[in-house]
Order: structure tokens, then C-alpha cells, then sequence
């Protein structure tokens, strides 16, 4: 039922994701308690140094100016032993390790790739513009053998990380010039060259055309 309303292209009309970070870190529970009791205001240039070092030893790329919402988490394996419990507790939800949280300035600052193609979703061919999805795991030095994509309604589809280097697919954020919102597939979709070879003219592709994306798990 979920595929068929993808397919149909009805996006559901909800609010812009707001339970992401308003920072790009994560903050552990013992640096967290330290520094509401230090009071950052009163400590801000010792502060600021903790913080680098804390962000710098993490390995999380952090390309989150202050001020932008974030648009995009990439997250890493969750570990064998705590995958159940992970999961159970975070049903429908990217989890694991963040490797990556990007805004869409940064994501608008990566090569852009600009194709035209017809689709499932759209009576005419539409122009779509966004960055090569295997640059932005690249940035994010994500590695692995899957991706399951999260929409914002928490919608799920499952993509071989293969996908990013034989096609070039895209993260679409704008079409025909257009800025992608929630309500119209945005603020990300993911979109592969469907009129640059017949195999891609298929269910199994659409399927993974997940729009209004928000996370990406790798496996």
C-alpha cells in the first residue's frame, strides 16, 4: 500500500522535520550534563575549544552552518549485537552512528547535475537539479553494501549502495528551476536518469525513489 501511494506520487502535506538537531553533533550524555552544569555562557571561549576537539575527535563530518536546519543525516552500521534492541527502540527510524549532518547549503555548494527525464509522477518530462548522490557519501565517507532512505513520514526504501556509482543518481532539490518544499516532494528526492537506459524505466527504480528524504542509514 505504501509503494502504490509512492508510485501514485500523493505526498503527504506535513510540516518540515523538526526532531533533527538544531547543531550538527551529537553530544554524549557525560559531555552533555558537564556542560549544562559549567553554564556555557559563562566559559564561551573554553567552550567553543572543548567543542572542537569533541567534534574533531568524533570522525562526524559537521557541515551544518549555525542557524540552517539541517536537511540531510547519514548514519552509519548499527553494531551486530545492538541492532535488535536499536531497532525495536527506533522502529521506522534511521539509526546508528551519525557520520554525516548536512544543511542544504552545503548540499547546494557539492557539483550539481541537471537532467531531464520522464516519470511516473509528473504528466511531462521535468528538469531536475542536485547533487550526485555518490559525492554527497563521499563527503560523508559512508561506505558500505546498503542504504535505507527515511522520508519525513518515515516512509522506507532500501538502495544498494551500488546504485550511487553505476547510475548518477541525484538528490533532487529543485524541478524545473523550482525549490523543492515538503509539500511537493521536498526538501530532497531521490532521483536516478530514468531516460538514460531502459532498465531504469521500472518499479524496482521508482521504488527507490523515495522523495521529502531525510536520513540515510548505511549497512
Amino acid at each position: 500500500m505504501v509503494a502504490a501511494r509512492r508510485l501514485a506520487g500523493k505526498a503527504p502535506t506535513i510540516g518540515y522535520h523538526s526532531c533533527e538537531p538544531s547543531v550538527s553533533y551529537q553530544m554524549n550524555p557525560v559531555m552533555q550534563a558537564f556542560m549544562e552544569e559549567t553554564n556555557m555562557r559563562l566559559f564561551p571561549s573554553l567552550t567553543r575549544l572543548m567543542l572542537f576537539f569533541w567534534v574533531a575527535l568524533s570522525g562526524i563530518s559537521t557541515v551544518h552552518a549555525k542557524g540552517e536546519p539541517v536537511v540531510l543525516s547519514i548514519y552509519g552500521p548499527v553494531a551486530a549485537g545492538a541492532a535488535q534492541a536499536t531497532d525495536s527502540a527506533n522502529k521506522g527510524k534511521a539509526s546508528g552512528p551519525l557520520l554525516a549532518a548536512f544543511d542544504m547549503k552545503f548540499l547546494k555548494s557539492l557539483p550539481q547535475r541537471t537532467f531531464q527525464s520522464k516519470t511516473p509522477w509528473y504528466k511531462d518530462s521535468v528538469t531536475f537539479t542536485g547533487p550526485l548522490l555518490r559525492d554527497v557519501l563521499a563527503a560523508a565517507k559512508a561506505k558500505g553494501e546498503w542504504m535505507h532512505a527515511v522520508a519525513l513520514d518515515e516512509y522506507q526504501a532500501k538502495i544498494p549502495f551500488s546504485d550511487a556509482q553505476e547510475f548518477d543518481v541525484i538528490l533532487a532539490h529543485q524541478i524545473n528551476g523550482e525549490t523543492l518544499t515538503p509539500k511537493n516532494k521536498g526538501p530532497l528526492f531521490v532521483v536516478y536518469p530514468y531516460d538514460s537506459k531502459p532498465e531504469l524505466q521500472s518499479v524496482r527504480f521508482y521504488e527507490r525513489s523515495i522523495w521529502q528524504l531525510k536520513a540515510l542509514r548505511i549497512e
